[in-house]
């Protein structure tokens, strides 16, 4: 099981998220407030803290001193345990992973890392999610 280290949103696409301690995840829609939130198939990013272990030293201090781009990152789950059409619970929600990285890889700061490893997903259950909440799988495919 793993755990809710960080939660950030932002209202414009582009900007670093500023981190908070709650968010509200909305069924078919995503984070309330979150200016990637919609009806489309990556309305919540996930970042498993793990994935640091695979950036580049050379890019290490520039990603660690970045600002969030995640909506939510997590601690105590593998990168290889976040497949595709997974489910987890997040606190209150479920989110189905749909995405892994992106289709273009940025190389500066967080999204270098976010842009490689982060997880994308679409909510399937709302609800509250806070710091500290626990991560779990549901169904792995």
């Amino acid at each position: 099981m793993g755990e809710v280290i960080s939660l950030n949103i932002s209202e414009k696409r582009g900007t670093e998220k500023a981190q908070v301690s709650f968010v509200n995840a909305i069924e078919g829609f995503g984070i309330e407030g979150d200016a990637h939130a919609g009806n489309w198939d990556r309305q919540i990013s996930i970042l498993p803290i793990e994935a640091m272990s695979k950036i580049p030293s050379n890019k290490m201090e520039e990603v660690k001193n970045g600002g969030f781009t995640e909506n939510i990152t997590i601690s105590g789950i593998l990168l290889d345990d976040l497949k595709i059409g997974d489910v987890i619970q997040v606190g209150e929600a479920v989110i189905k992973i749909q995405h892994i990285g992106k289709e273009e890889y940025k190389e500066h700061g967080r999204p270098y890392i976010v842009s490689r490893e982060g997880r994308f997903g679409i909510v399937i259950r709302g609800g509250k999610i806070n710091i500290g909440d626990f991560v779990k799988t549901i169904k792995s495919e």
